[in-house]
């Protein structure tokens, strides 16, 4: 991407991320960024607030595993049941 523009400090210290730039994120009133201190400046990244509860789903390890299903789906290593009496049935066996 690597744009840049010139944003004025405003009152309360708000800093306006201009349009160019907002659009090539995607950023819409109310998101979040990240704000980064570094020996050359200051650094905004977008961010998704994830809710505790989901947290969970985008660990390393459920991503890894995530991903081992999606493999098994596209090749068809699943089976497919009528009613779920046949499916406890299968899981019986």
């Amino acid at each position: 991407m690597g744009s840049r523009a010139i944003a004025k400090v405003l009152r309360n210290f708000e800093v306006c991320i201009p349009m160019k730039i907002r659009n090539n994120y995607n950023l819409h009133i109310g998101d979040y960024v990240e704000v980064e201190s570094r020996k050359d400046g200051i650094l905004l990244k977008p961010k998704t607030l994830i809710d505790k509860s989901q947290a969970y789903f985008w660990t390393k390890e459920w991503q890894e595993e995530e991903k081992k299903v999606d493999e098994d789906y596209k090749k068809g290593r699943y089976k497919t049941f009528k009613s779920v009496k046949a499916f406890l049935e299968d899981l019986d066996k």
